[in-house]
């Protein structure tokens, strides 16, 4: 088969965080095979990061909590993919629903390849007593493509690497703007053992907002996350809530793109801020850095983790409840080590541009 007449599929459906890891290997093969169709499958609110890719990746909508739910929405979905006549399916996800859709693509004819998660390793992994690196997701992904037949070289720097490109996303101007030199912080997660104490969080704002020289952006979307966000903004100055500002991840992406830095949790802001190129100084608790899951381009040294627990890491994922009762993973990071470490980047960071 020709490579310009290929169109691969890449389903990926789940939530924000495991999407944005898959961005920068899109991206990456978008560009090294320009003949190649690609479509996305996933939810909406990737669109505008889509429109920022090279101009072969496109997306197909999955609304898997309305008309593509259960299970005739699933064939409403596959017979809206097999209209576009695809040759391949990439299934970065391999769950029940991309399980349901590869078995169907492949009964017509449609080569499928899925990502190997490799369960067992992880479950060593949260078991070892000595950490060593697993593969990481971004690397997992790139498999599937190569078993695709596809060459890749994972070589991704930032979504936002032409005018042009960031104008596809619709914010002509970022629609906020600090005054002073920026520091994201994401202080939220899914789960509480991979969620830093607000209490404590709120001790690094206030030192933070003590030094005077710099602005922070404090980014959440639930409506209690909101309430903390802005109770915060209004306490101490150069602080500002970014909850319910911004339109979007192409907006938000605008916003952190003009950061120093970024502090935030294992969470889908460290992917996304991955994503702009900007530093990522990421607190993990209950999960572990190694894991494979690290920020895309973000080096092991950026991560502040406690290192002398041995009921660490307790899950993969960090939704397994304490066996501690109170997640001294997190409670044994000091937010005076927290600021510190913000110190020492940013210092690093003024020294490399000098």
């Amino acid at each position: 088969m020709r490579e310009q007449s290929r169109h691969i599929l890449i389903l990926r459906l789940s939530a924000l965080g495991d999407v944005l890891m898959t961005l920068p290997v899109v991206d990456s093969i978008a560009r090294q095979h320009p003949d190649v169709r690609f479509t996305m499958v996933s939810r909406a609110f990737v669109r505008p990061l889509v429109d920022m890719m090279p101009g072969n990746v496109h997306l197909v909508v999955a609304d898997v909590k309305g008309r593509h739910k259960g299970f005739n929405g699933l064939n409403r979905l596959c017979r809206r993919l097999l209209a576009l006549h695809p040759t391949d399916v990439a299934d970065l996800h391999d769950v029940l629903r991309t399980k349901w859709l590869r078995l169907r693509l492949s009964m017509h004819g449609t080569r499928v390849e899925h990502v190997n998660k490799d369960r067992r390793a992880r479950r060593e992994f949260i078991r070892a007593e000595v950490k060593t690196q697993q593969t990481p997701m971004f690397e997992r992904y790139a498999d599937v493509f190569r078993r695709l037949g596809l060459d890749i070289e994972l070589d991704f720097t930032t979504l936002q690497h032409t005018a042009q490109q960031y104008r596809r996303t619709y914010v002509e101007e970022p629609p906020y703007k600090p005054a002073l030199p920026a520091v994201a912080i994401a202080p939220f997660a899914a789960h509480a053992g991979k969620t830093y104490p607000a209490e404590m969080m709120e001790q690094v704002v206030q030192q933070l907002s003590a030094r005077g020289d710099i602005e922070m952006l404090l980014f959440g979307a639930g409506a209690k996350e909101r309430e903390v966000l802005e109770r915060w903004a209004r306490t101490y100055p150069h602080v500002t809530s970014m909850a319910n500002r911004l339109n979007g991840l192409g907006e938000e992406l605008s916003v952190i793109a003009q950061c120093r830095l970024m502090l935030s949790m294992d969470s889908a802001n460290m992917h996304l801020a991955s994503l702009a190129a900007v530093p990522v100084l990421s607190i993990w608790g209950a999960t572990h850095p190694q894991g494979g899951f690290m920020g895309y381009g973000q080096p092991l040294s950026r991560a502040i983790q406690r290192d002398d627990l041995k009921c660490r890491p307790c899950s993969t994922f960090g939704q397994a409840p304490c066996s501690q009762g109170d997640y001294p993973c997190l409670l044994g990071i000091a937010p005076t080590t927290i600021v510190k470490r913000i110190e020492q980047e940013l210092e690093s960071i003024n020294q490399s541009e000098a």
